[in-house]
This record gives C-alpha cells, structure tokens and sequence, in this order.
C-alpha cells in the first residue's frame, strides 16, 4: 500500500471517531471574523485582550527597518533588538533577566531538558500542557505525574522518589488551558522549598491577564518560581515566548537548551511590536477588568442553563462528554454565526469533549449574551 493510501485510511478511521481535525482559513483577527464570505462572533481565540489587531502595534512594524536575524544567536544572530525585548520581559514580571524563544512549545522542550536529565526528578501535573509534558519525556529524567492540583499526592510522590534523585524539577501550568481553573501556586511553592525541588510555571494562559499590570498569576499570588514561561501569541497579540528567571539561567540556557541554540535567532521585526504589546498589557486594566466580566457572566449563565462549566479563568469550557455531542454543539453554533469550536481527545481526555470558550475584552456585553441564548436555544 502506497503511503497515501495508508494515510488515507487512517484518516478516514479518525474521521469515523469524529477526531478528524481540519484547517479554517479566516480573514482576519478579532471578537468578529470572516470565513468565506460569512462573518461570525469570534470566541474561541486566545487573543484575550484583543491586541492582535492593535492599530499601535501594527505601527511598530517598521521601526528597526530589519525583517529576519539571519543566524542563530549565537553566530550573528543576536541584535540589541533583542537585548532591549528581553529586558523589558524580564522588568515586566519582575524577575531579573529573560530568553526568548519562537514559541510556548520551543521553550518548554528547550529548557526542561536542559535543566534535568537522567538521574534526575520530575513531577509534573497530570493536566499540564502537550509542550510540557514532551518537555519532560525529552529530559529522559525519571517523571512521576502527579493528580491533577493534587499538592498531597505531589508531596507523596517527592517523599519517595526525592532521596534518589540527583535534582528534582515541580512543572506546572499556572492556568490550564482546557478547564480554565488555577494551579495552587503557593502550595506547590512551599512544597518545592521544603523538599529541595526547583518550581517550573508556565504562564501560558495568566500572564497579561491575571496579576498586577497583567504581570501574571505568580506575582498575583507573590511566588517567585525558578522559571517562568510566558507566551506573546495570547493576551500580547503577537509570537513568541519567553524564560524568565535568574541571570544564571538565561546564560545556562543560552548554552545548553537546544530549541535555542540551533534555531534562528526571534525575527528582528516583531521586536518593536513586542515592546509595544508589553507596554500595552501594563496599562490595560479596563480591558482585563472587561476580559474578566465577560467570563464570569459566561461561566454563571451556562451554570445556570444546567451545563458543566468548570474553571474560573477567561477560559470557559464546556463539557459536553462524546465527540459527537461536541462537534453537534460547535456546528448548531456555527450555523447561528458563533465560533465556539469542539475540543477533543486526544487534547482532552476521552469522554470529556467540549466547547472551549474565551471571551474577549473586545467583545460587547450584547455578543456575550448572543453566545449564551445560542446555548439556551439548544435546550
């Protein structure tokens, strides 16, 4: 059988389970999109306070009159450009210096493996995110995957496997991103400290949206991980992602974390536009305080419709159990001119397919309630 045949099958065999996943080509960003030729309420983005259409970042474009870096950063690669975005990074969630890498996904399968390796411990959180958890498969360290927010068992867990190991690495998301609820960040950092562990915390979903100036959950709730990851494609509308953590570990990564080392340097462009996306989320309180009214008016009102509705984020998930439920749901939605597209396994997990719904700062509060008498009329 010939590659394509094969490959024709299995596709055909996934479409059969209903986890068949096809590309959308929209026209545009924002809480209102067009997809050939039909316009349609946008809410199933990560673009939380609507910046990715920014009319001032769109301005930024320009400024250094530089496209590419032209080589890894550590052959030519490495402009001051760079050097000035990371800094201001780093300022932005308080921690001394920051690295940036091309995406959420090449940082995290970039740094944990630098960090630990055979011999050492990971534990790490049943929910966390695909990138971090093929970040800790790529250490080869020993990995024990604790239950979800689950700090009894994570102590369980370091109490036997920690006297064996050389170091030991907690990984967290801050946010999860398909039940929307929170890492008890506190717990996790007190336990790290008491066992001699290190405390790795993505910010995928928090950062620019939860703490001071959008500066992320663990400075909402005064934790100071050993690593922190933040992500530029959500609430700062642009690409990339970042570490930030101590000035020892930006140079360790610079030398070892591989997604760094043999990738070209971050395009030179998007440097102005991330300084300006960075300033942007300081001063974007209102759109939080909008981000944030919008997603508790969501969650209640689809409670109170009688559907499960976990979580307490911008995120607003709703699970609706099969495959086939969910993709009915996204599709009675998208007839009435909503996107709020189906989640499947293997993202979630089998039996817990669901509507992912993330409002918009941007959103009027008459598009959010259109959303939930679209889910009302449904029954």
């Amino acid at each position: 059988m010939s590659l394509s045949d094969e490959l024709a099958v299995r596709l055909r065999e996934r479409e059969s389970r209903g986890l068949l996943r096809r590309l959308r080509a929209l026209e545009d960003v924002g809480p209102v999109v067009r997809e050939g030729g039909r316009t349609f309420l946008n809410f199933s983005s990560n673009d939380y306070l609507g910046l990715a259409s920014d009319p001032v970042l769109r301005t930024r474009l320009d400024e250094v009159g530089i496209v590419g870096a032209s080589a890894s950063r550590l052959i030519v690669g490495h402009l001051e450009e760079h050097e000035r975005t990371e800094e201001a990074l780093a300022t932005f969630v308080g921690l001394p210096r920051a690295l940036l890498f091309s995406s959420g996904y090449a940082a995290n399968v970039g740094a944990i493996p630098a960090l630990v390796g055979p011999g050492d411990l990971v534990l790490s959180d049943a929910w966390n995110h695909a990138s971090l958890i093929d970040g800790c498969r790529l250490s080869r360290a020993h990995v024990e995957i604790y239950p979800h927010a689950n700090v009894d068992a994570l102590e369980t867990l370091l109490r036997a496997h920690r006297g064996s190991a050389r170091h030991a690495l907690v990984v967290t998301d801050a946010i999860f991103s398909m039940d929307g609820d929170l890492a008890p960040l506190r717990a996790l950092a007190d336990l790290a400290r008491r066992h001699d562990a290190w405390l790795y915390v993505d910010e995928a979903h928090s950062v620019g949206v939860r703490g001071p100036a959008g500066a992320g959950l663990c400075m909402e709730l005064g934790v100071k991980p050993d690593v922190l990851l933040g992500t530029l494609g959500k609430a700062f509308g642009v690409a990339g992602a970042f570490v930030a953590g101590a000035p020892e570990l930006r140079e360790w990564l610079v030398n070892v974390a591989r997604s760094f080392v043999f990738a070209t340097g971050f395009p030179v462009a998007l440097l102005p536009v991330i300084r300006a996306a960075v300033a942007a989320v300081a001063a974007a309180d209102d759109r939080r305080n909008q981000l944030a009214r919008h997603a508790d008016r969501l969650r209640q009102a689809l409670r109170e419709l009688g559907l499960d509705v976990p979580g307490e984020a911008a995120i607003v998930p709703v699970v609706l159990g099969s495959n086939e439920r969910a993709l009915a749901v996204a599709g009675g939605l998208r007839d009435l001119g909503i996107l709020g597209l189906a989640i499947r396994p293997p993202t979630v997990p089998p039996g817990t397919a669901r509507l992912r719904l993330t409002p918009m700062a941007t959103h009027t509060a008459a598009q959010v309630e259109s959303v939930i008498e679209a889910l009302r009329s449904f029954g």
